[in-house]
């Protein structure tokens, strides 16, 4: 009998934070300069330490990572490693920091992490929900090209390079730069009951919170755990692999490097069906297919997801689709004419026949002015930096009228 059968429990991926290319290929919302943190794109992180942010959405005493070196181009050292609870800033509270094992991967590669278990904290209360975990660690010599997810939408931190030091401790002062992005942890698991499991978001910048709050934690998917969390549900754990720019059916494999990663459809493996604990898939995605940039057209895309629908059904997962909501004047490059409108309107038109998806949430209805078949105004601003909105990208309360029609159809 597995160690899982025998406690009742299993590996439920609680957070994750797509890899899509190596720094800085990607999209990026509020990033400080960091040419003094990397001042060597190639060379990467030298003999230097990292702290990066997690969010879990539910918690357990018992942890492991997922780390990832996809886009390198040599192997990653990376020692010292430690989770510890984040207390603000850079800082963690003090006693919190458990060790993990130095771990070194090969270019190309992905791995889990040892299990560690964490006596300091308490078991799953509702107390811990909505705190941070912060991972640390220091590249020994230069990581190379660094693996990363560009827009996190959270604050992190690196110290300056050959401090090796910083990682080690729980202050905050060996860490003067800030990212707000993500390098190298691409999930985290918790050993939960086996009832619970994980719904993931997959999807392009909509889903991973392009004009949402930076630290505000309000993108459709915070929003709509937060209200699991209020309801008493502690079997259901949203996972956010959204990427900005990303595409279904583009760029085709062995391009050139595309901010917005690989096509959906080639990051199945590693960003769902790797995951721990899935049974729920909901996909909202087909904007950026339809771009000057992407240029596809709505069967091609239609057809792309019926075959990945396949696969993932095939692993005994349910998917739920989406509508997609106007672009139509969006001042964003790329996006916003006429064209790409019509291909929106085709796609959706495919998606309420009801055959491509087990089931769907209308997004556009929700989302789009009827009047004028953009975005609507009371969702059409830039909640990260408080500039006036491009169209495309729902603000903050966009979020949570996308959280609140895809409630409806979760159980």
């Amino acid at each position: 009998m597995s160690t899982a059968l025998a406690s009742g429990h299993h590996w439920v991926t609680v957070w994750a934070a797509s890899a899509q290319g190596a720094y800085p290929v990607g999209s990026t919302v509020a990033q400080p300069d960091l040419s003094r943190a990397l001042p060597d794109v190639r060379q990467g992180l030298v003999n230097q330490s990292l702290r990066m942010l997690l969010r879990p959405a539910l918690w357990a005493p018992r942890f492991r990572l997922r780390l990832s070196n996809r886009f390198g181009d040599k192997p990653l050292r990376l020692r010292g490693m430690s989770l510890g609870l984040h207390r603000g800033g850079g800082a963690l509270v003090p006693g919190t920091r458990v060790a993990l094992p130095d771990q070194t991967m090969a270019a190309g590669a992905w791995a889990w992490t040892p299990a560690v278990t964490w006596a300091a904290l308490p078991a799953p209360a509702p107390s811990m929900q909505g705190l941070s975990l912060a991972f640390s660690a220091w590249v020994e010599g230069a990581s190379g090209p660094i693996t990363w997810h560009a827009k996190a939408m959270t604050t992190s931190y690196l110290s300056a390079p050959g401090d090796r030091g910083a990682a080690m401790s729980d202050s905050e002062l060996g860490f003067p730069h800030t990212t707000t992005s993500n390098f190298f942890i691409d999930a985290l698991d918790a050993w939960l009951p086996s009832k619970v499991c994980a719904l993931v978001a997959l999807g392009d910048s909509l889903t991973d919170g392009t004009a949402t709050t930076l630290n505000g934690h309000d993108r459709w998917t915070d929003v709509l755990q937060r209200e699991w969390w209020a309801a008493g549900r502690e079997d259901l754990a949203l996972v956010n692999v959204g990427i900005g720019g990303n595409q279904v059916t583009g760029p085709a494999p062995g391009a050139s490097p595309w901010r917005g990663g690989p096509a959906a459809t080639e990051r199945l493996v590693p960003d769902v069906l790797e995951l721990s604990g899935v049974r729920t898939v909901f996909w909202l995605q087909g904007i950026n297919d339809f771009s000057d940039n992407g240029q596809a057209d709505a069967a091609a895309v239609s057809k792309a997801m019926a075959h990945a629908v396949q696969r993932m059904r095939a692993q005994g997962l349910r998917i739920l689709g989406a509508t997609v909501p106007s672009a139509l004047g969006s001042t964003r490059p790329g996006h916003g004419s006429v064209r790409q409108d019509a291909q929106r309107r085709a796609f959706n038109a495919e998606v309420r026949q009801g055959a491509l998806f087990d089931d769907f949430v209308d997004l556009d209805l929700a989302l789009t002015d009827p009047l004028t078949g953009a975005l609507h105004a009371a969702f059409n601003g830039d909640s990260t930096v408080g500039e006036p909105g491009d169209g495309l990208h729902p603000n903050r309360a966009g979020h949570a009228a996308m959280a609140r029609c895809i409630l409806q159809k979760l159980p």
